[in-house]
């Protein structure tokens, strides 16, 4: 009998996704840190207080978590390490985006608060003032007492800002589902923050039969981590919707499949005159689905989808599908990968809207070639054009006459950025001459970070010095002499305006050569390269760059 005893070796599967609590609560801290702490974009951009730095941090690390958490579900070694890296490299990301937007008084709202100001208060509920935080059974009870009584004649709520758990969420159910049809306009953004995934998907899944049947005008889930579980989890409210005439989206995680998810779900979009995509992790593909929503939204007034790393082929589909909104008054497309070919497929499409006021094009990668076809597009279509921003897109001095010719015809204009380009003295000339006269209504100008010298620093503040009205000017980050900036000064004391409206010059540079070809800052890194564990891969997580 042989008594050689054989081994099989035994395989040992590590799995590194999902992050334990605790690690999740790390993150969470760090971020807080770095968001808080004093660095270069501080000084650009502005320092967030702690209190903004978290509550940042914590939004960043639920709509991360859920988009790599989706991630790992369909990836296919399943150890969870290529969620390990989407979920550190999405985190940076963010963190980088909300540095640059500074704090929050200093930044545009990205979520828009309901209009209760022209309300009868008995017609308004919005529990969402004071300080974030959960809201518990016996509370949310209180606080929506004003809905349980007879002959109410609620119309609006805004749950907003307050994190409803399951029991508050069984309280609230019933009492939404007593008045749901007397609804118009509800706003569930931010209502389950800090909750467990599995816990803030019932809670959603309560609001969404409490609502379903309601015919509401107005719709906000931004802000809830949705990614696509969560759309899914609002199916039975989206499915009813007929009728709504704003959706806002944002900060929701919406990805490829969220976007189809929604795509799917919203049986008509007729009669939207609001779609707000801002803030998502869209990406080509879940462009696709949002131009097919576009496309069904003949009556749109205002579309914003800044911020949703579409890049040149979603672009396109956009552009074109903007095609059919013919009413459109504002449209934000701001901070995406466009590039020069859907920067010419949207030059094609605004011809399409006279109707056209507010257009923000900045961080869409045009070059000369985009912004030139873009601009020519304008000055046949859109004169009546009251807010232009452009920064970010590499223009330089070779589109600075069709830029001009455009602003000639501009005489509605309001607000020009043109930061952060390479215009250079020879293109300020030529653009600032654009602008001397008319342009009565001109109220801000920025061109920031232009490689100016002192030729176009002096050229803009001629251009402006004697418009009644006019309230700043950012001619910051460029390479003016401490003589240019004196000539500037005494430009502006010695017109119309004072010089109140000149702009910090922190960033100025007066020793700074445009013609130097030095490499700008590397605002794009990655948290790491390699594989590896969650906590090592999360350790030094920080935003990086050159110095």
């Amino acid at each position: 009998m042989d008594s050689t005893v054989q081994f099989q070796p035994r395989t040992f599967s590590i799995k590194l996704w999902p992050p334990s609590e605790s690690t999740r609560l790390m993150l969470v801290d760090r971020m807080t840190k770095n968001l808080s702490t004093e660095s270069i974009f501080s000084r650009k951009y502005g320092l967030l207080g702690k209190d903004e730095a978290h509550e940042n941090a914590k939004r960043i690390e639920e709509i991360c978590f859920a988009s790599a958490d989706e991630h790992f579900k369909n990836e296919p070694d399943g150890d969870g390490s290529s969620a390990v890296q989407l979920y550190a490299k999405e985190t940076s990301k963010m963190m980088l985006e909300v540095l640059k937007k500074g704090p929050s008084t200093t930044v545009e709202q990205e979520t828009p608060v309901m209009d209760a100001s022209l309300e009868p208060a008995d017609t308004v509920l919005d529990i969402s003032g004071g300080k974030r935080a959960f809201i518990f059974a016996d509370e949310a009870k209180e606080l929506l007492s004003p809905l349980t009584k007879p002959g109410n004649s609620y119309r609006k709520i805004c749950f907003s800002n307050r994190s409803f758990g399951i029991d508050a969420a069984n309280v609230a159910g019933p009492i939404l589902e007593s008045i749901k049809q007397q609804l118009t306009e509800v706003d569930i953004s931010d209502f389950v923050a800090g909750r467990p995934e599995d816990e803030a998907l019932d809670v959603m899944r309560i609001f969404s039969k409490a609502l379903e049947g309601s015919v509401l005008r107005y719709l906000n889930i931004s802000d809830n981590a949705l990614g696509e579980k969560g759309v899914r989890a609002f199916s039975e409210l989206l499915k009813s919707q007929e009728n709504l005439e704003e959706l806002y989206v944002m900060n929701d995680g919406i990805s490829e499949e969220a976007a189809k998810a929604l795509d799917e779900l919203i049986p008509s979009t007729e009669k939207l005159k609001v779609l707000h995509f801002h803030n998502n992790m869209t990406g080509d593909e879940g462009a696709m689905s949002i131009s097919a929503m576009v496309k069904r939204s003949p009556n749109l007034e205002s579309f914003r989808c800044s911020a949703t790393r579409i890049g040149s082929d979603g672009g396109v589909a956009l552009a074109e599908a903007l095609g059919t909104c013919t009413r459109l008054k504002k449209l934000d497309l701001r901070d995406n990968l466009f590039g020069v070919d859907a920067g010419i497929a949207l030059s094609r499409t605004l011809p399409k809207l006279p109707d056209l006021i507010e257009l923000y094009l900045s961080d869409l990668n045009l070059e000369d070639k985009g912004t030139i076809a873009i601009v020519n597009a304008l000055k046949q279509s859109a004169p009546q054009l009251e807010v232009l921003e452009m920064a970010g897109n590499e223009i330089t001095g070779k589109a600075a006459r069709a830029i001009a010719e455009l602003l000639t015809a501009m005489q509605s204009l309001r607000k020009l950025t043109l930061a952060e380009n390479e215009l250079k003295d020879g293109g300020a000339v030529i653009v600032a001459k654009s602008l001397e006269d008319g342009h009565t209504n001109l109220k801000e100008l920025d061109v920031s970070t232009n490689m100016l010298q002192r030729v176009g620093a002096r050229c803009f503040a001629q251009a402006v010095t004697n418009k009644t009205g006019f309230v700043k000017l950012n001619i910051d980050g460029n390479f003016i002499s401490e003589e240019g900036i004196d000539e500037v000064k005494e430009i502006l004391k010695a017109g119309q305006n004072s010089l109140d409206v000149l702009g910090s010059l922190d960033e100025n540079d007066p020793e700074g050569d445009p013609d130097a070809d030095d490499e700008e800052e590397d605002e794009n890194e990655d948290t790491e390269d390699g594989d590896g564990g969650l906590d090592s891969k999360l350790q030094n997580l920080k935003v990086e760059q050159d110095d």
